[in-house]
Order: C-alpha cells, then structure tokens, then sequence
C-alpha cells in the first residue's frame, strides 16, 4: 500500500557464514550477514537481503542511522509496521536463506 512507512530497529551481526534472520528480541530485529564490515560491504548486503525477505525492490529499503554500528534503524517504505513484522516473522521461520 503507497503510503506506508515502518521504521524497524536491527541488530546486525557482520561476517557470519550465510545471511539469516534470527528473530526479533525485545522489538529489534536480530539477524545475521555474511558480509564483512569492511567499505559498506555489510549495509549493502543487510539491505539487499532484507528486501529480498519483505518482497520490496532494494530502494524501500533505507539505512536511516547506525551504518558505522550493529546497531541499525532501517525505514522500510510501502509496508505497514503488522506487514513488516509478519513477512520478516514467516521468513526467518522459513528455510529461506541466501548466501
């Protein structure tokens, strides 16, 4: 739906093995990159990835604070906050990962 906007709370972990969403923990989203924290290489991929998890093109997906820490706020256009939380619930759940 045009319109909406959803700002989420992630926690990142650079450098894993594969790209995986760990689950939510107190309302931030936890999940895991393969990328290494080196030349933007991980916001990148923690972009791409997400976008592949809400179905959204990569530009509705945007790094709004933290791209120097683990610590990120990601504004998420075209998705309600419900919309969000239950696309990015039923993924991680899934067997869907990319590496």
């Amino acid at each position: 739906m045009p319109g909406n906007q959803t700002r989420l709370s992630v926690k990142v972990r650079p450098g894993a093995r594969k790209n995986e969403i760990t689950g939510f923990a107190g309302g931030v989203l936890e999940m895991r990159v393969a990328a290494p924290p080196v030349d933007n290489k991980a916001n990148l991929e923690l972009v791409a990835f997400l976008s592949q998890a809400l179905g959204l093109s990569k530009s509705s997906v945007t790094i709004l604070r933290g791209h120097t820490g683990r610590h990120k706020l990601v504004l998420i256009d075209g998705l309600s906050q419900d919309e969000v939380t239950k696309r990015l619930t039923s993924f991680s759940s899934g067997t869907a990962t990319r590496q």
